[in-house]
């Protein structure tokens, strides 16, 4: 009697979070929907944590998460996701737990890449990385440079904001350098559109919208540059829990707030 009744609570529930996700979805407004969402995966080793398993477990479910997650976003008509797989701060994780970090992550976009169904491009200092796992990457990216049409999937690893931004401002030196600029007349005529021109995401608009999962309100150095204008959003769930109705809810929020857009 009472597995009938805990069967019978469990399909009722289903029943509601059902009709309550259609609803979330029947509510979004498809002109302030963002082109470009940025995600910062937080929460995996939490979670693992929680059911006393190791943190490659929390990462490998993490990854698993992913492939949802596009889906989510080709069915919403967004143009270009985000995603910070891994920071140049945790390169400093134990030699056990980065090695298997790196392994996931180089299966998981190694996987994104062989769907063929999404454009990949690797953002971060990828020198910062083993070779070995550098160069799948790269073949990876590589391998879908012809994809035009959908969407469009930024993977962070080894990403840091900071980074992100010297790196910048030193390919725009070693450019006017090799056009016969001095420094004097470079400094005196850079400009934001300068360092822009040499981000990561070069070509791409800013994300409009950027989620972090786990409950954390930080950016953590995350696309510092281009989030000067984001709306943030934090979630409670851990990335492995993340459902398509707490993206939705993300979603929700971001169409209700008005944008200036620093006006």
């Amino acid at each position: 009697m009472r597995s009938a009744a805990a069967r019978f609570g469990r399909a009722r529930a289903g029943l509601l979070y059902g009709l309550y996700e259609r609803r979330l979805a029947r509510s979004l407004d498809g002109g302030s929907m963002p082109r470009h969402v940025g995600v910062i995966l937080d929460g995996n080793r939490r979670w693992a944590r929680s059911f006393g398993e190791p943190a490659a477990t929390g990462h490998r479910r993490g990854a698993d998460k992913i492939t949802d997650f596009l889906g989510w976003c080709e069915e919403l008509d967004i143009e270009i996701a985000t995603l910070w797989m891994l920071s140049t701060d945790n390169l400093q994780r134990s030699a056990e737990e980065l090695s298997d970090l790196l392994g996931i992550i180089e299966e998981a976009v190694t996987g994104l890449a062989a769907t063929g169904r999404w454009r990949v491009r690797v953002v971060g200092r990828l020198d910062l990385l083993p070779e070995p796992v550098a160069a799948a990457l790269r073949s990876a990216q590589q391998r879908t440079s012809t994809v035009t049409d959908g969407l469009q999937v930024n993977v962070a690893v080894g990403y840091g904001g900071r980074h992100e931004i010297a790196d910048a401002v030193r390919a725009v030196l070693c450019e006017r350098q090799r056009e016969g600029d001095t420094l004097e007349q470079v400094a005196a005529t850079i400009d934001v559109d300068d360092i822009a021109g040499h981000l990561y995401t070069k070509g791409q608009p800013d994300p409009e919208l950027v989620i972090r999962t786990s409950g954390e309100q930080r950016l953590g150095g995350f696309l510092l540059w281009q989030s000067a204008h984001s709306e943030f959003y934090f979630c409670e769930a851990y990335w492995p829990d993340f459902r398509r109705i707490d993206f939705l809810r993300a979603l929700r929020s971001y169409s209700l707030r008005e944008r200036r857009l620093g006006r």
